[in-house]
């Protein structure tokens, strides 16, 4: 059956440089407590035993430069700076070389959060979704193809609140580096073009308000940004 009752809105798709069209987002993939200082201010230690995992809707997507409003059911929104890459080909139980040559492109993302309802449902051993899957919390900036940026190594990754920098890391502080993070969800998933994953954010997450303004960037790739407006 081809007709529907009503229209969804469109898939939303993000801008990639040196492209007319845009990479249509799928699944979004989000990798907890990836960096070790970050676990610790989190009140966890680090699990090298396996990686893991939350997801955000696409409808939770939202582009660089857009101003959203302040969430409701929530007194303490954090931001979470993140490195995310795009799935560009077919995978499933990949090897370490498939894993880096599937990798399409990388972009800064922003992982905002309901902390106290992502403890409270933690505490009693709850899925996150109130928490995570947040309308606006997923933040993307322009891609850039790997052809153009190659991959991770020790690129510094920063953010700012109104122009004071809170987050300021490296990725030779990754846990899980890339390919191992896509080898080991690809045991679960049949990744494929239009899958996203957000790779962790390091220490020094905190709290934004109404009329905030978040910016960050990642060496090389196009910055990112994100202002709170009042809640509705």
């Amino acid at each position: 059956m081809n007709e529907t009752l009503f229209d969804l809105p469109p898939v939303p798709a993000i801008p990639v440089n040196g492209e007319t069209a845009g990479y249509p987002i799928g699944r979004i993939f989000c990798v907890g407590r990836n960096y070790a200082a970050h676990a610790a201010e989190m009140g966890a230690e680090v699990d090298r035993e396996a990686p893991f995992y939350f997801t955000k809707s696409p409808a939770a997507a939202v582009l660089s430069g857009a101003t959203v409003p302040y969430p409701p059911g929530t007194e303490n929104y954090h931001y979470e700076m993140e490195l995310a890459l795009a799935i560009g080909a077919p995978m499933f139980r990949a090897a370490s070389a498939e894993a880096w040559a599937g990798v399409y492109a990388y972009g800064c993302s922003l992982d905002m959060t309901r902390r106290d309802l992502q403890i409270r449902e933690r505490n009693k051993q709850r899925p996150w979704d109130l928490g995570k899957d947040v309308e606006n919390s997923a933040v993307f900036s322009r891609l850039t193809r790997v052809s153009e940026w190659g991959h991770p190594d020790d690129q510094r990754i920063q953010l700012s609140v109104n122009g004071k920098v809170r987050q300021d890391g490296s990725f030779s502080e990754l846990i899980w580096k890339i390919d191992e993070i896509i080898c080991h969800l690809s045991q679960f998933y049949h990744l494929r073009p239009g899958d996203l994953i957000m790779t962790g954010t390091p220490a020094g997450v905190g709290p934004v308000k109404a009329g905030d303004h978040i910016s960050g960037g990642i060496d090389g790739l196009d910055p990112i940004s994100l202002t709170l407006g009042q809640a509705e």
